[in-house]
Parts: structure tokens; C-alpha cells; sequence
């Protein structure tokens, strides 16, 4: 280790004095030759660092390496994810009797730690690979390899993609895919958060099945006039009139059809629990801001919900509501369909914590289990409210097999404390699920410190 400090040592110095050279006496040109070699030794560390994730492992009480790597280096849980999957493909492999094995990418891997490639370039062949069928034989997957390696060198990243693009036709002209290959491609994700008028942006890839179910549902239920929230009653027969007025555009019309789908749906008993609860919406609210109608309330999985949109989602289905008094945060009234105790305490806890409360955690309420926070209850630890909070499972088993520990405090935060081994991991409480508690100083006019 004290000579990897001293190699690191000696590269601060040199950033150090690289960011105190004055430039002002560069002609224009020289500052882009510069710029280029900056860049290629940028790469080159980044291929370093590629080489060093490759070598991560787990040990006891460290969460999962994507989630220690996001902790430590400040990055997203999606970036966090993507750099052990790059160093799968650039690193230099084993077998299990110890044999060496060369990457799976071995050509691009050389351009790669030779500084010739950024992300960009990476992110063109990776999607170049995931994309090709499964009939392509390996000899034409080694050649394609060999020559997209070969042509990043030279080209930009979209210059590369027209040239992947071409290549993929080259390989497959014939447009055959098999029902892996397209299941492999199927999904769903929303694409970031909220945004800041509330609404979200959504991908959706679908097989054949799935596309037939859908047309077949929007032929009926996106038709004109039906389902429409502008009219006083929405209907699903609608006449002639109630079609005419409709102004939606076609989106709009299959927004909504879908939205009365799952409305439908939810709070079905059919539908079973899930962590005990009915398949339902459960959201959060305060007392002042139901009275007057205004701001927003927070579901369990963290979506912003204005308090006009939860008066109206109260008139349909069965929904959990959870009102809180503004000020105190005390617990006002709980809503429910049936009253059970573990499950009036589960949505406490979804208002309070809103998701794990393990510093960093982004799981949200749906996906957490209820954890005690001092003494667990095999241990003689009580269920009771003031000491339960919210933990996904792999966070629980941090606390469980891993050494972690943590306690509630005086203002009914969680805190984690990490064991000893772990100085890189820092501990604390979650502020993911409430970024409120970040800003509560900026929140005050300006002046009122000096109040």
C-alpha cells in the first residue's frame, strides 16, 4: 500500500502543478494540443481505475459492491452499476484453476487503457454486441470486435455508432431475430425523477404479446369520450356528445385509458399483499395541507402527488392515507380498509422514513422491510413504533451477518453506524427520501439570521 501511495502521491503533485501553469503564453493551437494530451491521460487513469474495480470484492459487513463504489466515490447507483460491468468486458479474466484468460473485449481493451477511447466509444461497441443476434458466429464476433476497436481510434463516438449501425445490417441482413434476442431487449423504466411540474417520462420496449394486449385495451378504453378527466363523471360508455367534446390528443387518450386500467385494479383483494398491505396506493399528507388544498403529498415509492390529485384518488378504489400534523410531525388519522396492527405501524413508518433509511439508500417504502432499530425483536426487542423503521432487504442483512448497527435518535432519525473495518464507509442518516431536511436553512428569508 505505501507504494501505491506513492505513486498517487506523486500524481497530486503533478495535477498540482499542471493546474498552475499559466496558458495565457499558448498560441491557440498549442492549447488544443494540450487539451488532447490532458485527455488521453484522463482515459488512460480512467483504464486504471477500470483495472481496480475489476479487482473489488466483498468482505464482511460491506454492502454490495456497486453501493460501496457509489458511497465512496460520490457517483449514481447507474453509474456505480456500469463500472463493474465495464470491467467484466476490458479486464483481463481467469478461469477457476487459474489460467489466464484475455478480456472479452481484447481488442477494444487495448485502445482503452492506450487512452484512444472515452465512455462514449465504450458505450457504441457494448450496444453494438448487446443488439446482435445470437446466430452470429463467434468468428464474425471476433472480427466485428477487431474492426470497431480499430475504427474508434480514429473516429467520434457518433462517427462510430454510423459505423456500428452499418455493420450490425452487414451481419444480420436478413433482420432475424429469435425469441431470445427479443426478450432480451423487453422492459420498462421510468427515465430519471419527477420532473418539476410532476410529471415522468417513461421507456417502454415490448414483446408481441404485450403490444397485442395493449392495442387491443386502447382500442376500447382510448376511444373518445372515454375515461376522460376533464368531464364531471368519467364514464367508459360514452355517447355521442360526451365523444364530440372530447378535446384530448391521441396520447392523451391512451394516458388515460391506461391509468383507469390500473386504477381498476388496485386494492383488488384478488391482487393478494404485498409486506402485508393490500396492492394499493399509499400516500402521505399533512393536515394543514389537505385543508387547504394545496402542495403535495408523497407515495410510498417517493412520487410527488399533488394534494387536488389525492382528494380526488380518495374517491376511488381503497387507498392508505397517512395525515401528519405539518408542525409536530405527529401522527393525526390513519385510513384503512382492514385494522391490523403490523400494518397500521408499516404505513406510519412509510410516512416517516418514506424508504430505507440506511445513508444513500434510494429503495423506496414498497421495496423496504420494517427493521428494529435498537434490539431486534428475537433478541427480546419490542414492535413497537418509536423503534421500527424501514430497511431494504440487503440493508437488513447488513445489520443482521455484516456488524452494522443502528439506533434511533432524539429527533426519530435512524442512524447506521458501520463496523470499524469499514473507515471508508461513512454512517449517518438518510437523507435520499428527504432532501427538505438539506435545504431547511436555505428555506429561511434572507436576513433572518441576523434576526
Amino acid at each position: 500500500m505505501s507504494s501505491i501511495d506513492a505513486v498517487l502521491g506523486l500524481l497530486d503533485d503533478a495535477v498540482e502543478q499542471l493546474a498552475g501553469v499559466d496558458l495565457e503564453g499558448l498560441a491557440a493551437p498549442e492549447r488544443f494540443a494540450v487539451l488532447e494530451r490532458l485527455e488521453t491521460a484522463r482515459r488512460r487513469q480512467a483504464a486504471v481505475a477500470c483495472s481496480v474495480v475489476a479487482r473489488l470484492e466483498r468482505f464482511e459487513g460491506c454492502p454490495p459492491v456497486p453501493i460501496t463504489l457509489a458511497d465512496v466515490l460520490r457517483i449514481s447507483k447507474q453509474e456505480a452499476r456500469r463500472r463493474p460491468r465495464d470491467a467484466e468486458q476490458l479486464a483481463p479474466r481467469s478461469t477457476l484453476t487459474g489460467q489466464p484468460l484475455p478480456p472479452l473485449l481484447p481488442e477494444t481493451s487495448k485502445a482503452w487503457h492506450a487512452g484512444h477511447l472515452d465512455g462514449e466509444h465504450l458505450a457504441v461497441i457494448q450496444k453494438f454486441f448487446r443488439d446482435l443476434p445470437d446466430h452470429v458466429s463467434a468468428a464474425e464476433v471476433e472480427k466485428a470486435e477487431r474492426s470497431l476497436a480499430e475504427h474508434a481510434v480514429n473516429l467520434r463516438p457518433d462517427q462510430l455508432e454510423k459505423v456500428a449501425s452499418r455493420l450490425a445490417l452487414m451481419l444480420n441482413p436478413d433482420g432475424v431475430f429469435s425469441e431470445e434476442d427479443r426478450a432480451r431487449q423487453r422492459g420498462f423504466v421510468w427515465c430519471g425523477g419527477q420532473r418539476p411540474d410532476g410529471m415522468s417520462v417513461g421507456k417502454l420496449v415490448a414483446d408481441p404479446e404485450l403490444r397485442a394486449a395493449v392495442d387491443a385495451w386502447m382500442a376500447k378504453h382510448a376511444a373518445p369520450g372515454m375515461c376522460n378527466p376533464a368531464d364531471e363523471h368519467p364514464t367508459t360508455a360514452p355517447n355521442e356528445d360526451t365523444a364530440q367534446r372530447d378535446a384530448r390528443s391521441h396520447g392523451q387518450r391512451q394516458h388515460d385509458a391506461l391509468k383507469a386500467l390500473l386504477r381498476r385494479q388496485l386494492g383488488d383483494p384478488a391482487l393478494g399483499q404485498h409486506n402485508g398491505l393490500p396492492v394499493t396506493i399509499i400516500v402521505t399528507a399533512t393536515l394543514q395541507d389537505i385543508q387547504n388544498q394545496t402542495g403535495h403529498a408523497i407515495t410510498a415509492a417517493g412520487t410527488h402527488i399533488p394534494i387536488p390529485d389525492v382528494i380526488r384518488l380518495g374517491a376511488h378504489a381503497y387507498h392508505y392515507l397517512a395525515l401528519f400534523d405539518g408542525a409536530t410531525s405527529r401522527a393525526l388519522w390513519l385510513g384503512r380498509t382492514k385494522r391490523i396492527a403490523s400494518a397500521d405501524q408499516r404505513i406510519i413508518l412509510h410516512a416517516k422514513d418514506r424508504g430505507c433509511t440506511r445513508p444513500g439508500c434510494d429503495a423506496p417504502g414498497y421495496h423496504s422491510d420494517v427493521h428494529h432499530a435498537a434490539k431486534d425483536w428475537k433478541h427480546g426487542g419490542a414492535t413497537d413504533i418509536d423503534d421500527l423503521t424501514l430497511a431494504c432487504g440487503p440493508d437488513n442483512q447488513l445489520v443482521e451477518t455484516g456488524g452494522w448497527t443502528t439506533r434511533k435518535l432524539p429527533n426519530g432519525t435512524t442512524e447506521w453506524i458501520p463496523p470499524p473495518q469499514l473507515p471508508m464507509i461513512r454512517g449517518g442518516t438518510n437523507t435520499y427520501h428527504h432532501p427538505e431536511r438539506l435545504l431547511a436553512n436555505e428555506e429561511a428569508p434572507p436576513g433572518d439570521e441576523a434576526a
